[in-house]
């Protein structure tokens, strides 16, 4: 798919009013690695864009898995669908085993596996329906699906360095070496694609921070948009 040198995105994103500014890659990664800490949700737009059925750290949105409440944060205010829907985790290639009953790697994110039972907690047998979905399943209870299971996305240096090292100041910083990585784009609508799609979604959404390459913005600084519930008239829901 296409990608983007950080002149083409200042020029584009300037039409749109937006403001933002250049960092490092190093600074890049430490300021998100702690917004996501702190609950922040983040749009990811790095490289060339993936092809396949799984966002994989290309065209992703990003949040911290040991939150309890970012399963429904992200299925209500970003993605805007059903908030039982599960996401998926990304994990250092090499911290996958610490975390999930795997053995290969998964890089196109299409493997099932279990969550370690170690880092499992027992669910309330009397309870059900969303009583049920609600309850803490596990240490990263934001990617563990409600029969203990996640979809993993396994991410070395060598396949996708950019994406391993931020999920390795992520692991610096708070010791988890995994994110949720779901694809970047509202329910009914295909990912994103270019920069232009990569902020109309940022602003139509309640995401905190968009990082394309080496350019950061942050939603507190944006002028004041309108039209936010447009994409729901373009594109029809699933």
């Amino acid at each position: 798919g296409p990608s983007f040198t950080e002149a083409e995105i200042l020029d584009r994103l300037a039409s749109n009013g937006a403001v933002m500014r250049t960092a490092s890659p190093s600074d890049i990664d430490t300021t998100v690695a702690k917004a996501i800490s702190e609950g922040k949700i983040v749009g990811w737009f790095q490289g060339r864009m993936e092809f396949g059925p799984r966002a994989l750290g290309s065209r992703t949105i990003l949040g911290d898995p040991r939150s309890a409440d970012m399963q429904r944060e992200l299925n209500v205010n970003i993605k805007f669908r059903e908030s039982f829907r599960p996401f998926a985790p990304a994990v250092l290639a090499d911290h996958a085993s610490e975390y999930f009953e795997l053995d290969e790697e998964s890089p196109y994110m299409l493997i099932v596996a279990d969550v370690k039972k170690e880092r499992q907690r027992a669910m309330d047998p009397s309870k059900t329906g969303f009583d049920r979905l609600y309850e803490l399943r596990s240490d990263l209870p934001a990617i563990t699906h409600i029969d203990y299971s996640a979809r993993v996305q396994t991410v070395s240096a060598d396949r996708h360095p950019r994406f391993h090292s931020l999920l390795t100041e992520f692991n610096r910083q708070t010791g988890c070496p995994v994110l949720i990585n779901t694809s970047f784009n509202v329910r009914g609508e295909p990912i994103v694609a270019t920069p232009e799609d990569a902020y109309r979604c940022f602003m139509r959404t309640n995401m905190d921070i968009l990082v394309m390459e080496t350019v950061i913005l942050h939603k507190s600084d944006q002028p004041e948009t309108k039209h936010h519930d447009e994409w729901k008239e373009e594109f029809p829901l699933d």
